[in-house]
């Protein structure tokens, strides 16, 4: 049976791009557009990982909903990989590491991130 990867990302041409190379590699892909519509999904379908933009609806809002899958018993243990272009849009200078409290997801890859690099990252965090 094949993983299911949830993107929860509001660019329409990254989760098109993301979703032809998941399924080529054989994946089950679905989409979320926002954070509020990506945690119903995540409770419904269940996936094995989630792939998460940070700047949605508003700036931060995947900063918040990867806190809010950690602390839900229901989407706790889902693989969560942050992949974001904050730090280019918001001309920040410093790296986001994933820790337990502040960010509390697998990985954090910057956009555009290259195909090669993002189902490496994928196989990582399944284990």
């Amino acid at each position: 049976m094949s993983k299911k990867i949830l993107i929860i990302d509001d660019d329409a041409d990254f989760v098109e791009a993301t979703t032809d190379l998941l399924d080529a590699k054989g994946y089950t892909v679905s989409s979320a557009p926002d954070g509020t519509s990506g945690f119903a999904a995540a409770k419904a379908q269940k996936p094995d990982l989630m792939l998460l933009d940070v700047m949605m609806t508003y700036d931060s809002e995947g900063l918040d909903m990867a806190k809010k899958f950690k602390q839900e018993p229901e989407t706790s243990k889902i693989p969560v990989i942050m992949i974001t272009g904050i730090r280019r849009a918001m001309n920040l200078n410093f790296n986001f590491e994933s820790d337990d409290e502040f960010l509390p997801v697998k990985a954090v890859l910057e956009k555009p991130v290259k195909p090669e690099v993002l189902l490496d990252t994928i196989q990582k965090a399944f284990g």
